[in-house]
């Protein structure tokens, strides 16, 4: 049995290249084109919305962060903020900076644990209440996010994604992207990116008004809070043989086998050169 938990990162990526080999290519055979216009809404409306709303957050959300930011410091200690890259738009590059809520512990190996397993008290207190998103106020002022839309992920997903999810960047990630049908809820990355795809082909402001009332039950919701805040989802690792967007827990066992049979094999033929290359070494002297 292979406990999914001690895997290296850089065989987690692995795992992760081999599905979007094997299986993008005739999941993206299927998908239909699908082009994204721009309305005088989404091009304008949308972003004076964004700058008149940030602007207006960023100021009486001020006394909070400063609490946030004590509270922070004696929590996890300094540095209280990290930043990291997050894709936007058009798969542009933008630094997202947070409060921290994880502690940096790492394995015998020197590698971070789960992020389960880092994150400290206060901070599931603060992805619960969803304090941990003030500070992308800034990012919704400075042009990087919207107030709405898809939640901006890792650069490392981008060769995974099949051609009908690369829709989620087609407009400026947001804020939240809560579930169109407010009676449902988004538990897998499948939920979320069907989700996004959705929002994005049905972009208009009649949408960010249906989908501004969703994100207020979907916060005040607690069975939606808990989900959000759980950071044991994992990583998004591919898609399954149905095209289900999956995370690692989702990947079959005997698919991870044939990966580090791969690497083994791998690791071996590069000892047995260096053994050759030792071997003519020692004849020469």
């Amino acid at each position: 049995m292979i406990n999914k938990d001690e895997l290296t990162q850089a065989t987690r990526w692995m795992i992760a290249d081999h599905l979007a080999k094997e299986r993008l290519p005739m999941m993206d055979m299927l998908e239909e084109e699908f082009v994204v216009r721009e309305t005088f809404y989404s091009k304008y409306g949308k972003r004076m919305i964004d700058i008149i709303v940030s602007a207006v957050a960023l100021l009486l959300t001020l006394p909070i962060n400063l609490i946030i930011g004590i509270i922070t410091f004696f929590d996890v200690e300094s540095p209280i903020f990290f930043s990291q890259e997050r894709v936007g738009k058009n798969g542009k590059i933008f630094r997202m900076t947070k409060f921290r809520n994880m502690r940096d512990t790492v394995d015998e190996r020197g590698e971070l644990l789960p992020a389960g397993k880092r994150v400290t008290k206060w901070g599931n207190f603060v992805r619960k209440t969803s304090l941990d998103e003030l500070l992308n106020f800034v990012c919704v002022l400075k042009g990087d996010m919207s107030i709405i839309g898809p939640r901006p992920l890792v650069p490392q997903y981008m060769s995974r994604y099949s051609k009908k999810h690369l829709l989620r960047y087609a407009v400026k990630p947001g804020l939240e992207c809560p579930p169109r049908d407010h009676k449902s809820s988004i538990r897998t990355w499948n939920d979320q990116f069907d989700n996004d795809v959705w929002y994005v082909r049905n972009l208009s402001l009649k949408t960010d008004i249906k989908m501004v009332f969703n994100l207020i039950r979907f916060t005040l919701d607690k069975k939606n809070a808990a989900v959000r805040s759980a950071a044991g989802r994992g990583d998004f690792m591919g898609y399954s043989e149905d095209g289900k967007a999956i995370s690692l827990g989702e990947v079959p066992d005997e698919y991870i086998e044939k990966v580090m049979e791969e690497i083994k094999a791998e690791e071996g033929a590069k000892e047995a050169e260096i053994g050759v290359g030792q071997g003519g070494l020692k004849n020469a002297g």
